[in-house]
């Protein structure tokens, strides 16, 4: 991961258009990914600013275009990490370097309902179970009023429900009354989740 980071940062000076050969080669060097660094752990000195953007639809782009190689955005998914100062950072044991996230680094992009609990799915695979761990978080937008929802996949990163997601969740949703107001929500593992009010 070291390398895959030092390689953007020539890849940055040296090559605008694309991607060369050896970063591809430099991913697959890392193999699975399916146990995830221990990014909380690591404590690097900031090695500066890369143009990397998270846009607000979950798309990565590289100094403004498209990431589209699935293996690389899951790669620097897996060492991504929210600081306290609220800015996202990939992350390795000897660096650290600041990216630009519009909203939400990840997006739910389905819902199943099980006996019992809701089990969402990110752009990139993730599967993230609603509990108290992994909560469902609502926001409004001060100026028109729309909501927001958000889950959390890991510390401090979220996840923004998609729209048709959201939906889906409407229709799954129970009424309760709370503080004298109807509201709709869901039910994983007997926690309710407000979704918002009737």
């Amino acid at each position: 991961m070291i390398t895959l980071i030092r390689s953007f940062k020539v890849l940055i000076l040296k090559n605008k258009k694309g991607f060369p050969a050896y970063l591809a080669e430099s991913i697959q060097m890392h193999g699975s990914l399916k146990k995830a660094p221990p990014v909380h752990l690591w404590n690097p000195p900031f090695c500066g600013d890369i143009d990397i953007k998270i846009l607000r639809d979950g798309q990565w782009l590289y100094m403004g275009s498209p990431i589209t190689r699935p293996a690389l955005v899951k790669l620097f998914a897996s060492v991504l990490r929210k600081d306290n100062d609220g800015c996202y950072y990939l992350i390795t044991p000897a660096e650290k370097v600041r990216i630009q996230v519009e909203d939400a680094p990840f997006i739910m992009i389905s819902v199943e309902q099980k006996l019992g609990y809701f089990l969402f799915t990110t752009n990139i695979d993730d599967k993230v179970i609603l509990n108290k761990q992994h909560p469902l978080m609502i926001t409004i937008n001060p100026k028109t009023g729309e909501p927001s929802p958000y889950i959390r996949v890991k510390e401090k990163l979220d996840a923004l429900v998609h729209r048709n997601v959201f939906y889906q969740l409407i229709e799954y949703a129970e009424e309760r009354v709370i503080n004298g107001k109807k509201c709709l929500g869901i039910i994983s593992f007997d926690e309710f989740y407000l979704l918002g009010q009737t």
